[in-house]
């Protein structure tokens, strides 16, 4: 009995091994609490910006082109709230890499290694088809749902991330998915809907991440 007991625990130590090599596990959670408090920073502060500005976000109830309340996209954006989003993304790419980096370490595990790349490739298939989309909003004047339109495809990324990383990345997705969707019938709320999945959704699963998986060593 004894050695039978020994053969599956051989064969759980195997599995598990085998599991942990085809999946990139040094994704940190405190990662995701850094992108999202500066996704909620860079929120309150573009906030800010679209309350000064001479439209309401109400104003953007409407995508058609020669609409007369339809703002243009220097009314609705203007180069400070372009360079706060800018900034918000670098400081959580920089922050999201240092936490993952130190994780790495921690687990032994490499950051570039062949998991790692396919993570970045399912990652970078959707984003890359967003972008060109939400460039052709832009050109339209569609400026309602490129809010909407960030959520949707991003969480179609993490979703796609999720297959080669830790599961409970799933979940994030398809509260991005869902906020982006409903943000679709309610056009020109964008900032709210944003600063709700790229920050409060990130915090949250950030912080369950990191009490699962990284508390014991910490």
């Amino acid at each position: 009995m004894s050695d039978q007991n020994h053969h599956l625990n051989t064969l759980q130590d195997i599995k598990q091994m085998m599991e942990r090599s085809s999946r990139f596990i040094s994704l940190s959670g405190l990662s995701g609490i850094a992108a999202g408090i500066c996704a909620l920073i860079g929120a309150w502060f573009a906030h800010g910006i679209i309350d000064n500005n001479r439209s309401s976000i109400a104003n953007l109830k409407t995508i058609h082109h020669n609409d007369d309340s339809t703002i243009s996209l220097a009314a609705y954006m203007g180069n400070p709230l372009m360079q706060i989003a800018a900034l918000t993304f670098l400081a959580a790419l920089v922050l999201a890499f240092a936490f993952t980096y130190l994780r790495s370490r921690k687990t032994n595990t490499p950051i570039w290694g062949s998991t790692a790349r396919r993570v970045m490739i399912n990652v970078a298939i959707p984003m890359i088809v967003g972008g060109i989309y939400l460039l052709k909003l832009i050109e339209n004047e569609a400026y309602g749902y490129i809010a909407p339109g960030c959520l949707i495809f991003y969480g179609l990324a993490v979703l796609n991330a999720s297959k080669y990383t830790l599961p409970e990345l799933r979940y994030l997705s398809f509260g991005l998915l869902l906020l982006g969707i409903i943000n679709l019938w309610y056009v020109g709320y964008g900032i709210y809907f944003w600063a709700m999945g790229f920050g409060v959704l990130h915090i949250i699963y950030g912080a369950i991440m990191w009490w699962k998986y990284e508390r014991s060593s910490a």
